[in-house]
């Protein structure tokens, strides 16, 4: 279940994806970062799924709760406010974004990330990261943050904690401030971009809150018409993105081409109230925190709600699979300094981001 595609067996895709032009209007093409190392060799007969070595093959599964609505348990809360989770399964831990209040001449908003060991040991993993939500690379080597710092994406090494660059802005323009990611099992990486965590910068995107990709070190733009994109997550085959609007209180899917590149966009669910992280099954069943109402709402692939899951009250943010079995659920929830993680025991595996 956690096994993990060789370097070998990935290069030539990447090199694929490196050099074959990009879409109108995206950024010249550079070399690519550390984060986009693994890929396939073989042209793909469709899109390759997300992240790899997750979901073992050939397994049916049944419903996903144990009840209609379940509660989660606390973990410990009193942090600043937690979002990003993502489990690293060689480590044995969760590693998530703790971001304070604004500070500074431009009011950013300073994070740490935090590791959870469990059963009950917290400490600082990377002090300063600047980070909101986070993600695994294809080789696990990796988190991929969406860091509002720099306003960019990045990379920490999780050996070093060194930190590189995956998308420094478009086309020339700084982003308002990168807000969560996701990982597709070639290394296409695709994030929102909404003006949360900006601050007092000055606006770069004229307005536009946007949903992005970057595939071979190359930026290009998925969809710019969303309001507040905020939670994004890949189907189990990587041929479906989910984005929640957090403005419109919608959930939109996308059409995924083996390329990377996006198709036809519809409405995944019409009404959530604060969509913010997400998550998906081996089953593909979507779990999605509800700002509003402090829930997990889990939804079928086809887009019809399967329960709900409680933990912590209003300000629910984020959610990710972990464990030695990847069939428990942690969650990022609770009020301003009073921030909590919390975990429930699910009945399908799931994915850590």
């Amino acid at each position: 279940m956690n096994r993990r595609p060789t370097t070998a067996a990935l290069a030539g895709l990447c090199l694929a994806l490196t050099t074959a032009p990009g879409p109108a209007g995206a950024t010249p093409p550079t070399p690519p970062d550390a984060a986009h190392v693994n890929a396939n060799t073989n042209p793909l007969a469709g899109p390759p799924g997300a992240p790899p070595g997750v979901c073992p093959g050939g397994t049916g599964y049944g419903p996903p709760l144990p009840a209609g609505s379940v509660a989660a348990t606390k973990i410990r809360s009193g942090f600043s406010f937690l979002e990003g989770p993502v489990w690293i399964a060689d480590g044995g831990y969760l590693l998530m974004s703790d971001m304070a209040a604004g500070t500074g001449p431009n009011n950013v908003q300073p994070a740490t990330i935090r590791r959870f060991t469990p059963p009950a040991t917290f400490d600082t993993f990377i002090a300063d990261a600047g980070s909101n939500g986070l993600a695994l690379s294809t080789d696990a080597q990796q988190i991929i943050a969406a860091t509002h710092d720099q306003r960019n994406v990045s990379a920490y090494r999780l050996s070093d904690r060194t930190r590189s660059t995956v998308a420094a802005d478009h086309q020339g323009r700084a982003f308002n401030s990168p807000n969560d990611v996701t990982v597709r099992s070639d290394g296409v990486v695709y994030f929102t971009d909404p003006t949360f965590q900006r601050g007092s910068r000055p606006d770069q995107m004229s307005g536009r809150t946007s949903v992005f990709r970057v595939s071979g070190g190359q930026v290009s733009l998925v969809d710019d018409r969303l309001r507040q994109p905020n939670g994004i997550a890949l189907s189990p085959d990587g041929s479906t993105l989910y984005v929640g609007a957090y403005a419109e209180n919608k959930i939109y899917r996308y059409v995924v081409q083996p390329d990377g590149s996006t198709g036809a966009r519809s409405v995944f669910v019409n009404y959530l109230g604060g969509p913010d992280g997400a998550t998906v099954d081996c089953a593909g069943n979507v779990y999605w925190a509800s700002g509003s109402d402090g829930l997990i709402h889990v939804y079928s692939p086809a887009g019809a709600q399967l329960g709900t899951i409680r933990s912590g009250g209003a300000g629910t943010t984020n959610v990710a699979f972990g464990g030695p079995d990847r069939q428990t659920l942690y969650i990022t929830s609770g009020r301003t300094n009073d921030s909590g993680l919390y975990s429930v025991r699910l009945n399908v595996p799931g994915y850590p981001y």
